[in-house]
């Protein structure tokens, strides 16, 4: 019964692994896996701005134009990006202060690596607490995406622009991260109190009087 519950737990982490990865490598390199999208739907917008689109990932943003070829931003650790409304003359800007902490996704997705390690290497316990850990720390991503969608979302609606803020495939994926986890922390900590009941339950228990038997 205990190496069956194990078999979930491993598979929960290799898939939160996997989404974690994907998510943490991001923009430019995966153009799916952004954070945030502003998309721009009116023509004259888009005649207006010259592009469709901007992608906000966690290393860069990447404005799309009509024939969906991107100009990325200077690719890096914390970036900032601004939205001029050309007609009113208003800019919003995105601070870098805003988009550093997007660099939690690959620190979670080190620790998720290291509690599929230890699940693999049957070390339960530590395994269902490094588990436990990753899904924190992913929490911790999946708020900061939170907090930057909001604010880029407050920034485009100040600009009247008409343009549509959206959350993108990479805030998704975080957030099934985080359930994954949960479940793979849960299941191999149940695993490992199986295994100790079971060790328990095979131990020789003797009554009172053997301390009094002589050889």
């Amino acid at each position: 019964m205990a190496r069956a519950l194990l078999a979930p737990g491993i598979i929960f982490l290799g898939c939160a692994f996997v989404l974690s990865f994907l998510v943490s490598i991001s923009l430019p390199f995966l153009s799916a896996m952004d954070i945030v999208r502003i998309h721009f739907g009116d023509d004259n917008q888009r005649a207006l701005f010259g592009f469709t689109e901007i992608r906000l990932g966690i290393w860069t943003a990447c404005p799309y134009d009509v024939s969906n070829h991107r100009e990325c931003l200077k690719t890096g650790h914390g970036y900032a990006f601004q939205v001029i409304n050309l007609v009113g003359g208003q800019r919003e800007t995105v601070s870098a202060a805003w988009t550093r902490g997007l660099a939690v996704h690959p620190v979670a997705t080190a620790v998720t690596l290291g509690a599929l390690v230890l699940a693999l290497t049957n070390h339960t316990l530590a395994a269902s607490l490094v588990s436990f850990l990753a899904a924190l720390l992913t929490l911790i991503a999946f708020a900061i995406d939170i907090a930057l969608f909001a604010l880029v979302a407050h920034a485009m609606d100040k600009l009247k622009l008409g343009s549509n803020t959206n959350t993108a495939p990479g805030f998704w994926m975080t957030f099934v991260t985080v359930i994954l986890l949960l479940l793979a922390g849960c299941t191999v900590c149940f695993r490992h109190r199986k295994e100790n009941m079971s060790a328990s339950a095979s131990y020789p228990m003797k009554g009172f009087f053997s301390r009094f038997d002589r050889n």
